[in-house]
């Protein structure tokens, strides 16, 4: 989507819209489960965890740091990666307040 077609959308929407497009790959929600499973800075452990190759799990751990669901610190010549818990908490409110939107219970759909 173009930039100039975003204000057509609310801003709640336009977050939305980015923090999806933040999670949208398997691997990415991999990475963030095993950083919520392990609940503390992981350094080096990913690679190994995923099994994919250090130069993709970079790029997505990019992804995720770019859009701040993790943060990253810098310990030797490792950086460590941890959810960002402000951000996750974003996270959580808008996709709740996104699927408590529509209540179908009730099954009268197409």
């Amino acid at each position: 989507m173009g930039a100039t077609k975003t204000d057509l959308f609310t801003k709640e929407q336009n977050e939305l819209a980015a923090m999806a497009k933040a999670i949208a790959h398997p691997a990415r929600i991999a990475i963030l489960q095993y950083l919520v499973r392990k609940n503390a800075c992981v350094c080096g452990d990913l690679v190994e965890e995923l099994g994919l190759a250090q130069a993709t799990t970079s790029q997505h751990l990019k992804e995720l740091k770019t859009a701040g669901i993790i943060q990253g610190t810098i310990e030797g010549v490792s950086v460590c990666y941890c959810i960002n818990p402000k951000v996750w908490n974003q996270y959580h409110a808008l996709f709740s307040n996104f699927f408590k939107e529509v209540d179908l219970s009730g099954g009268n759909c197409c």
